[in-house]
């Protein structure tokens, strides 16, 4: 029989992603179908403004020492078509089966020989019962309601003066929500389309449903016309001299033509804007009311280990109310419990938990 608790993790010990979820492409609303929106690499001349007060080593402007009023940059935006009344943004998403989760399970060399053996036994009772309890009931309602209310479109929602979420799966439609008047910051008060979409994703976590969700959302900024829309940008070390920003999109881009002949055009096609999966995933997961500060920061956070935070720059749990820690404590956690059901969304999640030396 295992312990009540692990005095350490396996030295090898990770899970895989729980839900299997693709890019969200953009696409433009014309009066008679719809187009992508695509990103668009071009010039432009703006201002420097650089607080002088900061560090100008450290500034985004690459000549900040120089007192010049130009800026010259390459950068790229993703804009609608001239003749779009609205943006439409759409995914894929399906829920894993919870025994699938494990994906290694290995000891290191200084691992007593019945740990893994002991410790997959744990993790495989400890997703029986949450598969049977209110607490997974709950976590699939929490990924509902981040479907619903559109928090994955991140600065787009933001802007748009009205968003329509439509989930259909096989074909079917199941649910449609109004984004902007769905909450964001709590899960109460949940709808019956919510819950009938939270039924989708808790069937799927308990492996007794394999369909995936369509996903899409409409997207209507009071404005028509070529308004610029954000789909992700691109992490890039070393960018080249005067290179502001690169978006994330899906194609090849456009061929660079000769500069010396009269072909020569200031703009270049890069791609099929989209939003990366990992940051939808990000804005699904973003479920934690768990941590104990929430009261104060008032606000759920993504389901990260360590309650990690790049908007406040802050951990938010410590040692003692981490996911490593709970890991050990599987055979103790209800699954109905904050520790369990954090503990239900953090294998959902994925991530590497490997242990160190005792």
């Amino acid at each position: 029989m295992n312990a009540p608790e692990f005095k350490k993790l396996p030295g090898v010990l990770a899970f895989q992603r729980g839900l299997v979820i693709t890019d969200a492409l953009f696409f433009n609303v014309l009066k008679d179908g719809q187009t992508p929106v695509m990103v668009m690499r071009h010039g432009i001349r703006g201002t420097q403004n650089v607080n002088k007060d900061g560090d100008t080593e450290k500034s985004t402007a690459a000549n900040a020492k120089r007192q010049e009023v130009s800026n010259i940059q390459t950068t790229d935006t993703a804009k609608l078509d001239e003749e779009a009344d609205a943006l439409a943004v759409r995914f894929g998403l399906r829920f894993l089966d919870l025994k699938d989760v494990l994906f290694a399970c290995a000891p290191s060399s200084t691992d007593a020989n019945d740990l893994v053996r002991n410790y997959r036994d744990s993790v495989s009772s400890f997703i029986e019962r949450a598969k049977s309890s209110v607490g997974l009931e709950e976590v699939s309602v929490r990924f509902a309601r981040n479907i619903a209310n559109g928090r994955w479109l991140w600065r787009n929602r933001t802007i748009a003066r009205a968003v329509e979420v439509r989930v259909s799966v096989g074909g079917k439609l199941i649910a449609t929500f109004n984004a902007i008047a769905t909450p964001l910051n709590h899960f109460d008060d949940i709808t019956e389309d919510e819950r009938k979409l939270a039924t989708v994703i808790a069937e799927g976590l308990r492996g007794k449903e394999d369909s995936g969700l369509d996903i899409e959302a409409r997207l209507d900024f009071g404005v028509r016309g070529a308004l610029e829309v954000f789909p992700s940008q691109n992490y890039v070390e070393n960018k080249p001299r005067g290179f502001a920003r690169p978006l994330y999109c899906l194609g090849a881009p456009e061929r660079v033509r000769d500069r010396n002949g009269m072909e020569f055009e200031s703009t270049r096609t890069m791609g099929h804007a989209a939003l990366r999966d990992q940051k939808i995933g990000n804005a699904l997961r973003t479920i934690d009311t768990w941590y104990p500060a929430y009261a104060d920061h008032g606000r759920p956070l993504p389901v990260e280990p360590n309650g990690a935070s790049l908007e406040s720059q802050e951990f938010f749990r410590d040692r003692k109310t981490s996911a490593f820690e709970f890991a050990r404590r599987l055979n103790t956690l209800d699954p109905a419990s904050p520790e369990g059901m954090f503990m239900i969304a953090s294998l959902i999640r994925g991530g590497v938990f490997s242990g160190g030396k005792e």
